[in-house]
């Protein structure tokens, strides 16, 4: 099986069972979505949605936030992972697009990087949620779950996984592909004992495969 051919049969297997795949942060605008992106890092959208609520009612919107204090917004925070850090990116990325981008989320991966708390990964989930621009996000389970299937070879960064998936998957279904990816990563091909029973994608998996023949 050629790569092209092992891409297109992932594709059409996730275009079946998951075609409305979506991100698990809840949000209702670009603000609330850059909110949440920045503390998900390393932590569980569940945390994550059990969190912002609270801080979305006291701090609306990117003036409110940009006002806010570090000893007003870290309690909001507290039980978030690396909380002090975060409520510094948080008062910090409001400010900056205050100051620098009228007050309006930016919707370019190269202004979105420039903000505190905000790497590529998260401007790539930004631009692709919200813009459904074709950038893709690379957190660990798209890494793993990217390598196991065969879909990238050797990458052994997040960006050189980002490079070989952008290649071979079509400009249209990136935005959703990163879903898919993250999905079937958080779910069925987890880190330890991946579910590979349950999996539709045994067939062209090459973890399996190795599982198989070991």
């Amino acid at each position: 099986m050629t790569k092209k051919e092992r891409f297109q049969y992932v594709i059409d297997y996730f275009e079946h069972h998951a075609p409305d795949a979506e991100t698990e942060l809840l949000y209702d605008n670009p603000y609330q979505l850059l909110v949440a992106v920045i503390l998900s890092a390393q932590c569980t959208d569940k945390r994550v949605n059990m969190t912002t609520p609270a801080i979305f009612q006291q701090y609306p919107d990117i003036p409110h936030l940009a006002q806010a204090t570090f000893d007003d917004l870290f309690p909001l925070i507290r039980s978030i992972s690396y909380p002090n850090n975060k409520t510094k990116h948080l008062i910090g990325m409001a400010n900056m697009v205050m100051d620098d981008f009228n007050g309006e989320i930016p919707s370019t991966v190269p202004e979105l990087v420039k903000l505190p708390g905000v790497g590529r990964k998260t401007a790539n989930v930004i631009t692709s949620v919200i813009y459904q621009q074709p950038n893709m996000a690379v957190d660990t389970h798209v890494f793993r779950v990217s390598a196991r299937l065969g879909l990238t070879t050797n990458a052994k960064t997040p960006l050189q996984t980002e490079q070989q998936l952008l290649k071979y998957i079509p400009e249209d279904k990136v935005h959703i592909a990163h879903h898919w990816l993250i999905l079937h990563g958080r779910y069925i091909c987890i880190a330890r004992n991946p579910k590979c029973g349950e999996c539709g994608l045994r067939k062209v998996c090459k973890y399996y495969q190795q599982l198989m023949k070991s």
